[in-house]
């Protein structure tokens, strides 16, 4: 008898576990079922916007959704959307988009112009997707181009300091506007590093590493550093310190750096740099864990605000494997976007009011709930990424595309369409919800558009 009911216990373990066993492979093929759909929802989506490009802006920069016409950033094309978009669509597979995209980049796109660009934002944008192209379908006139407009760019790092000036003339070589900020003088190195390692020249890595070791030199005794300086005298003209646009990327890079060349100097300034943002401008309220503006050199709060572009650094949180932070900062994220059922540019997190009220179709969030899932593979993050997702159709959504909002209350259109909302924000929807493979997240790095760099 004893011997039975052993059996019969014994029997009745081994059928429960067989069928929580069951019932959690069914719950993950359930899980596995709905992804895909919302992965191929979100490719249905781009196609809509990329779609109403080529219809209405083909050629051109961007396209401003709501007047169905073309714009361009400095009165001539550089092709910005395209090179922006070009791997989000070899990522969704669109083979044929893609082949068209690429030939009309190989073809029409030259950098022999008379404009001065914004150097910073040419980097990450033109040169970091002309970078990820080459990579990704190892057409060498792709990399023929980044090596062009490096060059090109290469006298912007001709200042008394090292530090690149704001504004280049693509021809001449010119340069204007000495008054930078962290984020413009430290995001260039993945790109630059990158051009180094395919073309076998260091003078790219050896530029931009020069600048990002130029800034972090200049933190301030407390280990911050301020809004704008001055690449000039090296000075800085606001004190003012955060983890905001200005700023963002030039944390997101230091460790980037280290992940993707194995620069250990990159290592060792991430590790000396973060325990200070964490200190100075992190802030707790109503036990939630938000991050806010600090004096660089008392360290005194200055600003309870967080926004949309703040929203990047629980991803690199989770990609330097502090999770816990990074967990409860993309709560604290999730709530400020549903306070109006989308987020707004600026929120002051004290009184949980929107200080500026625009929504420019950026990815962070998207970004960090990517790589929250990534490292969790917790459904809650999925399941956020829809909501989010659905809110973004639903209000963003137009007969040609997809437009900013002007007001996040009233959800009142701008007309504009950037080029980041196809090269970022559907990417990491799209990869949120797609299958791991893909793309191999262990094999590459993102530089801060979205764009692949390989790792080996």
């Amino acid at each position: 008898m004893i011997r039975k009911r052993i059996a019969l216990v014994g029997l009745g373990v081994s059928l429960g576990f067989f069928v929580t066993f069951a019932v959690q492979r069914w719950n993950q093929s359930r899980e596995d079922a709905h992804a895909r759909e919302m992965s191929e929802r979100v490719k249905t989506e781009f196609l809509h916007a990329w779609n109403n490009y080529e219809r209405y802006a083909w050629g051109h920069d961007a396209l401003k959704p709501l007047s169905k016409t073309p714009h361009d950033w400095y009165g001539q094309s550089l092709l910005m959307t395209p090179v922006d978009a070009l791997d989000t669509l070899i990522v969704m597979k669109l083979g044929a988009e893609a082949g068209k995209a690429r030939e009309l980049i190989t073809t029409e796109l030259s950098f022999d112009r008379d404009i001065y660009v914004k150097n910073f934002e040419i980097t990450i944008r033109l040169l970091g997707g002309l970078l990820s192209g080459y990579q990704l379908t190892g057409d060498k006139r792709l990399l023929t181009l980044a090596e062009d407009l490096g060059n090109r760019l290469l006298p912007a790092f001709e200042s008394p300091t090292g530090l690149p000036y704001v504004y280049i003339n693509l021809r001449t070589g010119q340069v204007r506007d000495p008054i930078s900020n962290p984020a413009e003088t430290g995001t260039l190195l993945l790109e630059f590093g990158t051009l180094s390692k395919l073309t076998g020249k260091p003078i790219f890595y050896d530029k931009a590493k020069r600048a990002l070791v130029e800034t972090y030199k200049r933190r301030s005794p407390i280990g911050l550093v301020g809004s704008s300086i001055n690449v000039e005298t090296g000075a800085w003209i606001d004190p003012d310190s955060h983890i905001s646009g200005g700023i963002d990327s030039y944390y997101e890079y230091l460790w980037k750096c280290w992940i993707l060349f194995g620069d250990k100097d990159c290592l060792e300034m991430s590790n000396a740099s973060m325990p200070a943002v964490h200190k100075y401008l992190a802030d707790e309220v109503r036990g939630e864990l938000w991050y806010g503006h600090a004096n660089m050199s008392t360290g005194q709060r200055t600003e309870t605000t967080y926004g949309a572009l703040d929203a990047f650094f629980p991803a690199l949180l989770a990609f330097s494997g502090d999770l816990p932070r990074a967990r409860r900062l993309q709560a604290s994220s999730f709530k400020m976007w549903n306070l109006h059922g989308i987020e707004p540019e600026v929120i002051d997190y004290k009184t949980m009011r929107a200080t500026a009220l625009t929504y420019h179709l950026r990815p962070e969030i998207v970004e960090s709930t990517y790589y929250l899932h990534h490292y969790t593979r917790d459904p809650e993050y999925r399941r956020m990424g829809e909501t989010i997702f659905n809110d973004f159709v639903k209000h963003c959504r137009v007969d040609s595309g997809y437009a900013a909002l002007q007001n996040v209350v009233t959800k009142e259109k701008r007309d504009e369409m950037e080029s980041f909302a196809l090269a970022e924000t559907f990417k990491y929807f799209y990869l949120l919800f797609a299958s791991p493979d893909a793309l191999d997240f262990d094999k590459i790095v993102f530089n801060t558009e979205a764009h692949p760099l390989r790792r080996e």
